[in-house]
């Protein structure tokens, strides 16, 4: 199993609730063909740098998973069906991506946890 790393953006019209159901059909046709989700962040609202379908915003998820390389195809054909979706990119990550990825994680989670116990 490889693991990956797949960015997607949401037109910016949608409201809470659709941009979250969005995400969850992503998660669920994941873990249904027999992904495994190791990290999951969304980075909320954020200006585009160039306009896409005239909109300057949109909604940016990530999500990092261990999956078969044939299901990468599969869920490229699932973002490109989605209107909601403006823009999208899947990366396979190296050994130094996915060492990186863990210790940006670990040092986030003890810089949480110092807060907290301050």
């Amino acid at each position: 199993m490889n693991q990956y790393e797949t960015v997607f953006i949401l037109t910016p019209v949608l409201s809470e609730e659709q941009m979250k159901e969005a995400v969850k059909k992503y998660q669920d046709f994941l873990k249904d063909n027999g992904a495994e989700i190791v990290h999951e962040e969304h980075w909320g609202m954020r200006k585009l740098a160039y306009p896409i379908q005239k909109k300057s915003t949109g909604f940016y998820h990530l999500i990092e998973f261990r999956a078969e390389g044939n299901l990468i195809a599969e869920l490229e054909v699932q973002y490109k069906r989605d209107e909601r979706l403006l823009r999208f990119l899947t990366v396979k990550l190296d050994k130094h991506a996915v060492a990186y990825n863990e210790k940006k994680r670990k040092k986030a989670q003890d810089a949480s946890k110092e807060k907290t116990e301050a």
